[in-house]
């Protein structure tokens, strides 16, 4: 497999739940593909899943965009994933690299509706071009890039990334919508990926998941800038953390079974806007 192919698996789930949502919302949408083409069943599983929803969704218009580097096999694959679509799915290829996501964007007629982009490339041009309103971008890049700054700066309200402990690969992912941010993260979770914890450590999917290093950076959020909602907190891990929004909740049940952190009120469901205040050392 291709060391950017880890990114295949948890993007293909995440499409699976976001297009049919798209498509009710705004009766259109785009999913555009920026990557070298070099496995062609990326694109060819995007096409199908594409014929699938708009199948159950008539009078919907989807449109499929291929940016790739040329290859023999892409345009073959394609052509035959293409042969069983509803006439509502149009599918374009292509060739370049994905600083040409604007102008193939523009050609394609996406502005207004959501837009779902793979991209394997952190470029400011292609980043900036697949934000917007409605928008949502699944980047792979190498370890070393800084993806969240990356995809806040072009103009995502809510970002994240982990690095990947087996591949020297960092995945990012950026959107305007809490639930879709906590979507993204259980279909990374549903990848049988390994990542890192905040505090550099192995963190596998496949074990029980321990709350105590999420717990820690939890405490220490709480510490810098006091007390926080439950709802923030909740947020925090998903954004600066490669844990998920239930993770939180096992690491503030946790925090607050030791005496680590009170919460307001007491009772009822640890949820939403409950207040959570950390427990000052010699207080």
């Amino acid at each position: 497999m291709p060391t950017e192919a880890v990114g295949h698996a948890p993007f293909l789930r995440h499409l699976d739940r976001w297009l049919p949502a798209a498509l009710r919302r705004a009766r259109r949408a785009t999913v555009a593909l920026g990557y070298d083409g070099s496995d062609p069943s990326l694109a060819e599983q995007t096409v199908r899943l594409a014929g699938e929803h708009a199948a159950r969704l008539r009078g919907c218009r989807l449109t499929v965009l291929v940016l790739a580097e040329g290859t023999e096999e892409l345009p073959a694959r394609l052509g035959a994933a293409e042969a069983g679509l509803p006439s509502e799915v149009a599918v374009h290829l292509m060739p370049g690299p994905p600083t040409r996501l604007p102008v193939a964007l523009r050609a394609a007629g996406a502005a207004g509706a959501p837009v779902l982009s793979y991209l394997e490339a952190d470029d400011p041009v292609a980043l900036t071009a697949a934000a917007g309103r409605s928008a949502e971008a699944f980047v792979v890049a190498a370890a070393a890039t800084a993806l969240r700054t990356g995809l806040i700066d072009a103009g995502f309200a809510l970002a994240t990334e982990v690095e990947l402990v087996d591949a020297d690969r960092r995945l990012g992912f950026g959107t305007g919508s809490d639930r879709s941010l906590e979507e993204l993260k259980e279909a990374l979770w549903a990848s049988g990926l390994r990542f890192r914890d905040p505090y550099g450590e192995p963190l596998s999917p496949a074990l029980p998941v321990d709350p105590a290093p999420l717990g820690r950076a939890l405490l220490a959020e709480l510490t810098r800038h006091g007390p926080r909602t439950v709802t923030e907190l909740r947020r925090y891990a998903v954004t600066e953390t490669a844990y998920r929004a239930v993770d939180a909740v096992r690491a503030l049940n946790a925090l607050l079974d030791t005496g680590q952190v009170t919460r307001t009120p007491q009772d009822g469901r640890l949820g939403g806007d409950v207040l959570v205040t950390p427990v000052r050392s010699g207080a």
